[in-house]
Formats: structure tokens, sequence, C-alpha cells
């Protein structure tokens, strides 16, 4: 049993950076890189290259308005996102439920050698 994992997508949101992008658009509704960064610890020019990566993996979307692009969370890429955490997470209990069973085998095993 292995999940399928985007690579891209987890790069992208491996960034505490832009996991609190897209934290302040679920929250708070579109914004763009000017409102962003009054918000986080960077400057306009990083917050709209952290939006770019975000975009090329389609967890954002942009619409132009004016001379600014309005960012939103695509929602339907956010709930792939989940659905290929929680089968990671899958993954990892079931193999950490047997790395459990193998130790506790050993463990009984060398307890029985050391009683007889």
């Amino acid at each position: 049993m292995s999940a399928v994992v985007d690579d891209d997508l987890w790069s992208a949101i491996g960034d505490p950076i832009r996991r609190t992008m897209i934290d302040l658009l679920l929250a708070d509704g579109p914004g763009t890189a000017t409102s962003l960064s009054r918000r986080l610890p960077v400057t306009r020019q990083a917050v709209s290259k952290h939006l770019a990566v975000l975009d090329r993996v389609g967890l954002i979307h942009a619409e132009p308005a004016g001379r600014e692009r309005h960012y939103q969370v695509d929602e339907a890429q956010l709930g792939r996102a989940v659905a290929q955490l929680s089968a990671v997470g899958s993954t990892w209990d079931a193999r950490l439920r047997r790395i459990k069973r193998i130790a506790e085998a050993i463990e009984r095993t060398r307890t029985n050698d050391e009683g007889d």
C-alpha cells in the first residue's frame, strides 16, 4: 500500500510562509500580493514569488483586477492535497504498526531465550 504523492505540490506547501499564505487566503478570502505582504515577515517581492509557486501547483489561482491580481485558494486542489496527506498518514500508520509487531516479536523471542 503506497500513497501517490505529488512532490511538486508537497514541496510548495512545505514552506511555512506559503502555508501561512494559504491560511490567510482561506480565512480572509481573496488577497493581493500587497495585502498579504502586510501580514507576513517577507517583502512584497518575496510574497509574489511564493504566490507564483502556489499558482504553478494549482493551490491558488489569480483573477486580474486592474493593476493587481487577486489570489484565492483553489479548494479542489487543496482537497486533493488533504487527501494525499491522509493517504500518506494511513501508509505510515500501517508501517508503524508493522514495526511495532516486529519489535514485540523480537522482545518475546529475547524474553523466551533468557528464560531457557
